[in-house]
């Protein structure tokens, strides 16, 4: 997402025959894209009021939503469903560490 979100609102500093990439260089100053370009792309992208105004936060959020996601799967909770196991086709429970855990009673 990330990704995107620079790509689309780049400031160009180069000609048309140039890579975009030649006008930037590595640790400069200046920012090298639209906050408010982006700030319309991610409004767009997800819903109008979701978009961020603050370039700190927007990348706080790119940052801290992966970690979030990536973390609830890792500690088996699909969807926020506590305390239910998964089941196969025949309605058969499929142990996984979470149900030990859960058995528990930590």
């Amino acid at each position: 997402m990330h990704g995107s979100l620079v790509t689309s609102s780049l400031i160009r500093e180069t000609t048309e025959n140039e890579s975009a990439n030649e006008g930037y260089r590595f640790g400069q100053e200046e920012e090298t894209y639209n906050i408010v370009a982006a700030h319309g792309y991610f409004g767009r992208l997800i819903f109008q009021h979701a978009s961020f105004n603050n370039s700190r936060s927007l990348h706080f959020f790119l940052a801290a939503w992966p970690v979030v996601g990536i973390s609830t799967m890792a500690f088996n909770l699909n969807g926020f469903n506590f305390n239910q196991s998964v089941v196969d086709s025949q309605g058969r429970v499929i142990n996984t560490w979470a149900d030990i855990i859960n058995r528990a009673n930590l």
